[in-house]
């Protein structure tokens, strides 16, 4: 399309946007499984309303705006608390899990470059870790070494150690990770990277409020965060299970010397100073203020709430799929991500399901391998599970000794 002549009005303009939303996934109602987060609608709009009175203001420089440096420290202190971080630790806000996790692949490169020399550097990880992590490897130039994981789906130590040279700089765990919701075995990794001084990485954007809450309402909970000898970094996504509005993720490092390694200035120009402490250069403060709005109105009585209600309707949604022949679990989830395949995948097309589900409404991740469906089961989810279990019987019914296929979709777009 080309640009009007004229301006819609302000009317005109929010009629068409709410059209094209129509056949957006209701996630506001609990109809999806992936990408999007409520804790409810008073939480909602408590994010809504900061992130409009902060829309405009930029992190950039907050010399200006000494209110998002405010924000942002409050903040970081917030989670580096939640991550059993002391005194040293410090951090920054991110635009995202992603943006989390390439600065701490960055980050590690330049550790690497400037301690020991390494201009081929390589990451150790997973086959479980997120892709997120793969793409920093191909923007900066690392080589991503991936290891197989174990049976139970957790990542494999001895294997990780034994892809380990004098050319690693970063370890990679999980707590969760994402395809199949079971933490990593982080005490060992993180020995690993120890033993070696190298960093070690904990992708905490899925578990790092959930698993911190789960462990306060007495669920066990292995260790996984900064109590853990050798643990460099962690991030943690606000937008996830914080359930603040999307765009707000911290990265959290055991101390400064570590973080140094993440930011970024130059006067090679003729600008004057820049100093950037991410990836962005204009950061947006809607996000910011939303996080800390919604961290502040739910507070740890809040957050146990809410971390309560995603697990227990997660364990409601394990009982109904253990409880149908049909389907299998992937692996029992030790937070409140849940994956379910089929039984007899040659018998019926577990993405047909997917298919079938989002006819009705529902929308979940599609994932492999194996063919599975991936549920991000959170607190919008309360009192949503049967009927959704009533739906996915329906389709169960639907295609019984059909050889219906169905499409396996993707995690992310490029659209």
């Amino acid at each position: 399309m080309t640009l009007r002549s004229t301006g819609l009005s302000h009317d005109e303009i929010i009629t068409t946007l709410q059209q094209m939303k129509d056949n957006d996934v209701r996630w506001r109602d609990g109809r999806a499984f992936t990408l999007a987060y409520s804790a409810g609608d008073e939480v909602l709009a408590v994010a809504e309303e900061a992130y409009r009175a902060f829309a405009s203001e930029n992190a950039l420089n907050t010399d200006a705006f000494p209110s998002l440096r405010v924000i942002q420290a409050q903040v970081v202190e917030i989670v580096i608390d939640w991550l059993q971080g002391d005194s040293s630790a410090a951090g920054f806000m991110t635009s995202g899990g992603t943006e989390s996790i390439l600065l701490a692949v960055k980050a590690s490169r330049e550790r690497g470059k400037k301690e020991r020399g390494i201009t081929q550097p390589n990451v150790v990880l997973p086959t479980s870790a997120h892709a997120a992590f793969e793409k920093a490897c191909y923007y900066f130039g690392l080589e991503s070494r991936r290891v197989a994981v174990s049976e139970d789906w957790r990542a494999n130590p001895e294997a990780m150690a034994a892809a380990v040279d004098d050319n690693t700089v970063l370890l990679v765990g999980s707590a969760p990770q994402y395809p199949q919701g079971v933490v990593d075995p982080i005490e060992a990794i993180a020995a690993i990277a120890a033993e070696r001084d190298i960093n070690c990485h904990v992708d905490g954007c899925m578990g790092g409020v959930s698993l911190t809450y789960l462990k306060r309402l007495g669920y066990s909970i292995p260790a996984w965060n900064f109590e853990v000898p050798g643990v460099t970094s962690i991030s943690v996504d606000l937008h996830k299970y914080g359930y603040t509005a999307k765009g707000a993720s911290v990265i959290a490092w055991r101390n400064k010397k570590l973080r140094s390694y993440q930011t970024y200035v130059t006067d090679n120009w003729l600008g004057g100073m820049y100093g950037s402490s991410g990836i962005l250069g204009t950061k947006g403060g809607g996000s910011m203020a939303a996080a800390w709005a919604v961290m502040n109105f739910l507070g740890d009585d809040g957050y146990m709430r809410v971390t309560l209600a995603a697990r227990l309707a997660a364990e409601e949604l394990v009982t109904g799929l253990l409880a149908r022949p049909q389907l299998q679990l992937v692996a029992a989830p030790d937070s409140t991500l849940v994956s379910f395949r089929a039984a007899d995948p040659s018998t019926l097309d577990v993405f047909a399901i997917a298919d079938g589900l989002w006819k009705r409404g529902w929308y979940l991740d599609r994932q492999g391998p194996p063919p599975a469906l991936h549920c991000t089961v959170n607190a919008i989810h309360e009192g949503k599970i049967a009927p959704f279990l009533a739906d996915l019987d329906t389709v169960l019914d639907e295609l019984s000794g059909s050889a219906t296929t169905g499409t396996q979709g993707a995690y992310g777009t490029i659209e």
